[in-house]
């Protein structure tokens, strides 16, 4: 554990080797691998989605012809994967009409499968998921956009992607429509469970229910209320959401006006974290704080989350349903990232990444939480025009035995793309 980490990133630092003494854990050089090259974009999107197949051969991604600009509802993106075990040849399995830079359009594995992936799209002015069989080619249709599939591969929860984007732009869909525009917290609006092999929804959480709750003790049913950031459990029976609120949302006047991003949303909501039984029962707050920002699930029993406690920033795990809070990282991990547990370490294992620095270089890196150090994967340096909406955050994603990290990032000098670090000799 003492011996030195030699890292050399090829596609960051050409051939030379950094020397980092104090990292340990490997004397393993640490080589990059790029997936994707332009002249087109490629890249997949948040972090807590499944993108390479349980065999490790294929890893999902989407493709598209412009960059730092908005999306409007006539943007395009192509939907494909790339053979691993084929020169990273790209094969393309579709398209959709509903996406953002964030996000993407929720691109994924279904969990358990080897040949069926989701992804959403829209129909004129309502948005569906696609779930496609890559060996048969063919696609079926289910009636509402997914946020969050289940590990148990059954159902998804799904969120208003058209009143996310009225509230904050980057993370809902043009095109569609909200017949709920006027109203701060409707009661027909909320979260909705959706069963992947029927496609039979229901309401299981309100805006209307959740405005109801005051925050910290103070009233809030005069606030815009919208749900944000699903996350469904590891052992598929209770979910996480955001109910984010906040004194105006941008209509659509606003929206048509020059620079309006800049003019009009400041980050100004308050962020609640909830947990639920998966049919909307049992609803917990969480994190009361109102700060919350990027989470995960441990275990069935606790989520990881980058937060304000008790006057403090850090990562905070949360016991589900009780108020026991610890501190991770607390010397170490002191940035907002966005942090998964690499499945098969234990939970020792915390993948995180920083967003741009003075220099505009973004950190990847592995935390080890029993010895509290930390793991250096590469500093990838993302341009100035990489900012806001389109911005290029590396989102790293793992495969499912842990041995495997994929990122997207603007560092290699042809726009947003795709890259791979083995990290095997690291956490083995």
């Amino acid at each position: 554990m003492n011996r030195r980490l030699f890292i050399r990133n090829t596609a960051l630092t050409g051939a030379a080797l950094m020397t980092l003494p104090e990292f340990g854990y490997s004397t393993e050089e640490i080589k990059v691998q790029k997936l994707t090259s332009g002249p087109k974009y490629h890249w997949f999107g948040y972090y807590d989605k499944q993108q390479l197949d349980p065999t490790n051969r294929y890893a999902l991604g989407m493709e598209v012809d412009f960059q730092y600009r908005s999306p409007n509802a006539g943007d395009v993106i192509r939907i494909g994967m790339v053979d691993l075990k084929k020169n990273n040849r790209w094969i393309e399995l579709g398209e959709s009409k509903a996406w953002g830079w964030q996000q993407g359009c929720m691109l994924q594995w279904i969990p358990g499968s080897k040949q069926e992936v989701i992804w959403n799209d829209r129909e004129e002015d309502r948005f569906v998921a696609r779930v496609h069989n890559i060996k048969t080619g063919k696609t079926r249709t289910l009636p509402m956009a997914v946020y969050t599939i289940s590990p148990d591969g059954k159902f998804a929860m799904c969120a208003d992607f058209a009143r996310i984007d009225n509230m904050r732009l980057g993370y809902g869909y043009k095109g569609g429509e909200d017949p709920y525009v006027k109203q701060k917290a409707p009661a027909e609006a909320g979260i909705h469970k959706m069963n992947l092999a029927t496609g039979e929804t229901k309401l299981v959480i309100s805006l209307a229910q959740i405005a109801e709750m005051p925050h910290q003790g103070k009233p809030i049913t005069d606030k815009w209320h919208y749900f944000n950031h699903l996350l469904v459990s590891p052992d598929s029976k209770r979910f996480i959401f955001l109910n984010r609120y906040r004194d105006f949302y941008l209509t659509p006047a606003m929206k048509a006006e020059e620079n309006a991003y800049a003019k009009y949303v400041r980050g100004n909501y308050t962020t609640r974290m909830f947990t639920a039984g998966v049919d909307g029962d049992d609803i917990y707050e969480l994190d009361r704080s109102g700060r919350t920002s990027h989470f995960i699930w441990r275990d069935p029993q606790h989520v990881l989350a980058w937060t304000r406690y008790e006057g403090k920033n850090g990562f905070f795990l949360f016991k589900d349903q009780t108020r026991e809070v610890e501190w991770v990282g607390k010397e170490v991990m002191t940035q907002n990232g966005h942090q998964t547990y690499l499945p098969d370490t234990n939970n020792e294992w915390i993948l995180n990444d920083t967003y741009p620095d003075q220099e505009r270089k973004q950190t990847l890196y592995l935390y080890h939480v029993p010895t509290q150090r930390k793991v250096v994967l590469g500093r990838f340096y993302q341009p100035p025009e990489s900012t806001d909406e389109w911005r290029c955050d590396l989102h790293a994603r793992y495969s499912l035995d842990g041995r495997t990290v994929v990122f997207d990032s603007t560092h290699g000098g042809d726009g947003r793309q795709m890259y791979m670090i083995d990290v095997s000799s690291i956490v083995s």
